[in-house]
């Protein structure tokens, strides 16, 4: 079989994988929003999650083996295409028109990169140099990005998916270096990357978690545009990657970026958002009360002349 077919077979296989964990984590995150790092270390809904999410970077790993970065990362997108109908299913609702289109959207984008995005089996890996300074630039954006402010879901998004993309680069230099015979299997370049991939992707995964605070949609849709941005840029730009077909190449692949890109912001916009909760509103800390405890207390209305201001209901 093509290598590049097996990289897309594998990729396909890897995105409902990605899928699944990131519906998994969003409705996490929708029912504790102000769960911490340590909380969910303690859950074991988050922890199968973590086992969707390594099982889906498995095979990625194995797909970047065979398959340029170019071809292996567009093919991310998909992810948001099979986790809208598992989100509608799980949710207990159909998936819309919108939903629809932006799917074939994204399914025709997606083809027409490929199509110029076919190259051969990747044989260049970034030095250590190389990687050292990949690794700084990004850490040194995911800081600006997750930085606190508004719309943290949509920013820790990007920054998220930053990370993934760097960690899928990195993964590549690892898998190429490590199964070329002409040095030894541990080196000091495989290490040292090795340890920058873990770093990157447990960043990810844990920025993505935050991110899904604000529902499921925008927060996938932006990981799933800044991944396969970030890594096409470290392949075009070091790893000697090159779009098929010349100019008109270059014009059909942004062509097909353009579909993608539209179709992905449909998906975004049509697929509902899990409403953040304040733990810290009022009616927030009673409708977390367990069931029963609230009847001792006078029901909270707000006053006719102040909104804002909530004062107990006279009977």
């Amino acid at each position: 079989m093509n290598a590049v077919l097996i990289a897309v077979a594998l990729s396909l296989v890897s995105a409902v994988a990605y899928a699944a964990a990131a519906v998994a984590q969003e409705r996490l995150a929708s029912r504790s929003p102000g769960a911490g790092t340590l909380r969910l270390l303690g859950s074991g809904a988050w922890w199968w999650s973590v086992g969707l999410n390594a099982s889906a970077a498995l095979l990625h790993v194995v797909a970047l083996r065979y398959g340029p970065l170019t071809v292996v990362q567009p093919l991310g997108a998909l992810t948001l295409v099979a986790a809208v109908p598992m989100g509608a299913r799980l949710a207990g609702r159909r998936v819309s028109a919108a939903e629809w289109k932006g799917t074939a959207l994204t399914l025709l984008g997606l083809g027409a990169i490929l199509v110029t995005a076919s190259g051969p089996a990747p044989d260049d890996v970034l030095s250590v140099p190389e990687a050292l300074a990949v690794a700084g630039a990004t850490a040194a954006l995911i800081g600006v990005l997750s930085r606190p402010g508004a719309r943290p879901g949509l920013r820790h998004a990007s920054a998220s998916g930053l990370a993934s993309g760097v960690a899928s680069a990195l993964t590549q230099t690892v898998t190429v270096a490590a199964t070329d015979r002409s040095g030894p299997v541990l080196s000091t370049q495989v290490v040292g990357v090795a340890l920058l991939v873990a770093a990157f992707a447990a960043g990810g995964l844990l920025l993505s978690q935050t991110a899904y605070r604000g529902g499921l949609g925008g927060p996938l849709a932006m990981v799933t545009l800044a991944n396969p941005l970030a890594a096409a840029v470290i392949g075009l730009s070091l790893l000697g990657e090159r779009l098929q077909g010349g100019a008109a190449g270059v014009l059909l692949a942004l062509a097909g970026a353009g579909l993608a890109s539209w179709g992905v912001v449909l998906l975004s916009r049509a697929a509902p958002a899990a409403a953040p909760v304040d733990d810290d509103h009022p009616v927030a800390a009673v409708l977390a009360l367990e069931p029963g405890s609230a009847t001792a207390e006078p029901a909270l209305v707000p006053r006719p002349h102040d909104p804002g201001h909530l004062t107990p209901a006279t009977p």
